[in-house]
């Protein structure tokens, strides 16, 4: 497995990688016109070259040459971090591969104190992973992200 940091001629991989995790993982959570919108929000590459442009580093996972995954995380001050995406295709879940990622990214940080993130409240098995990586549930929190859609997530916090 290689861990590298996306390049901004590497936003279409991202795109692509997001399109197709979030249609095999998300119908079971949420509806497929509340995916639709999330991916055209987050996800468009001019969503996630300005996302690039406000400081967020991305990250993508390589597994026998292919691309499997992608995570991305902004720097809040003084050791606290925020990670905005972790996904890794479905098709590769359970071989330790976000494992691997999560922990080859985050030991690279110098004075890492906190990672904060979000999720949504019936995605057990991503909660389940958080668990696993000592994050703890900070508040229950509703976004409303426009459109009529709300994101009903947990704010989970890790504490070094």
């Amino acid at each position: 497995m290689i861990t590298r940091e996306a390049l901004p001629s590497e936003i279409p991989i991202i795109h692509s990688l997001a399109r197709k995790i979030w249609i095999d993982h998300y119908p079971a959570i949420i509806s497929m016109e509340q995916i639709e919108y999330m991916l055209e929000m987050m996800y468009s590459e001019v969503a996630l070259q300005k996302q690039l442009s406000e400081g967020h580093r991305f990250f993508i996972l390589e597994e026998e040459k292919k691309d499997v995954g992608y995570l991305s995380f902004s720097h809040q001050g003084d050791g606290n971090y925020f990670l905005h995406k972790l996904y890794i295709d479905t098709k590769q879940h359970r071989k330790g591969f976000g494992n691997f990622f999560f922990d080859d990214v985050f030991n690279r940080l110098e004075n890492l104190k906190t990672i904060r993130l979000t999720v949504n409240r019936k995605n057990l098995k991503a909660i389940n992973y958080y668990f696993k990586k000592e994050f703890t549930i900070e508040e229950v929190k509703d976004f409303d992200i426009g459109n009529g859609f709300v994101m009903n997530d947990f704010v989970m916090l890790y504490k070094k």
